[in-house]
Formats: C-alpha cells, structure tokens, sequence
C-alpha cells in the first residue's frame, strides 16, 4: 500500500463527501477522535458531524493545491496535510485552509480519522 496513494484517495473522498453532504463524514470518525476546528476542540464522531454541520453555510467547494503525507508510528497511521481554497456559495473570494489528519488504520483494513486539525490562514 503507497502512503501517498491513500493520502490522495482519503483527501479526494473527504473533500467531495464534506461538500456534497457533510453528514455522511460520520463513518470516517470514531468516539476517540477528536477535531481542532479554530481552536476549539471537539471530541467523538457525533459530536464532530455536529459541528461541521452547523457551520454557517449551505454549500462550500474545497480546491486542493497540496496533498502530504508521512507515515506515523508502529500501528501503521499516517499523517496527511491539506492546503487549498475554499469557496462559499455567494462569496467573491476563496478563503485559504489548512487541515491536518491522522489516519489510523481499522481491522477491516480502511482508515478513520482519529485526529483532524482545521485552520483557516489569513493572509
């Protein structure tokens, strides 16, 4: 298995599932995960769909301009990190972001989201 080919799989199917119907990121996250959306700290996947879907905007488009990944730890885990441009629906301008994941691979042979750090960059 290539790091950088599931790095790019995992983004692709996060990216597209998160603009067409955020609730269904669920599967991606368990109770121990936990998402650092600007600064605030959210834990269990319930709890993390929550928040994502109430963020104040119906429809988003995500662009990704760099993909990295690293291998993390004995367990197999993998850490990847996102930057790109978010567009809103209405608004003229992208927004810059930065997301970082680590993937933690399950019994079944798939990974979930066991860490996810969010940050949007201003210029």
């Amino acid at each position: 298995m290539d790091p950088d080919q599931v790095a790019k799989a995992f983004v692709e199917h996060y990216y597209t599932t998160f603009d067409a119907n955020r609730t269904g990121l669920a599967n991606l996250y368990q109770e121990g995960s936990m998402l650092t959306f600007e600064g605030q700290k959210i834990q269990g996947s319930q709890s993390i769909v929550a928040k994502l879907t109430s963020l104040p905007f119906a429809q988003c488009q995500h662009s990704i301009t760099t993909v990295d990944c690293q291998p993390s730890g004995p367990a197999g885990g993998m850490l990847v990190f996102v930057s790109g441009n978010l567009q809103l629906a209405g608004e003229q301008h992208a927004l810059k972001f930065s997301q970082m994941f680590h993937l933690m691979p399950t019994p079944s042979g798939s990974f979930y989201v066991l860490n996810d750090i969010f940050r949007l960059n201003y210029a």
